[in-house]
């Protein structure tokens, strides 16, 4: 198996393209578009810094007096 030629893409890439068309060609190209931009939101939101947890609430002067 030897390496493919830039003549050997075009002439794959133009049988491609009689085969499915152009409309079906530009379909798959956007929505695997979005899916990488998806994709990339996704790990942006997974690596942001959570925020820092609240601290717990003080206990109130009710809960001492039945302590």
């Amino acid at each position: 198996m030897g390496s493919f030629s830039t003549m050997h893409w075009v002439i794959v890439l133009v049988i491609v393209a009689l085969v499915f068309g152009t409309k079906k060609i530009a379909s798959v190209g956007t929505d695997l578009g979005s899916a990488i931009k998806g994709f990339k939101e996704g790990v942006r939101e997974a690596e942001a810094p959570t925020a820092t947890p609240a601290a717990p609430p003080a206990a109130s002067p009710q809960a001492k007096e039945l302590s």
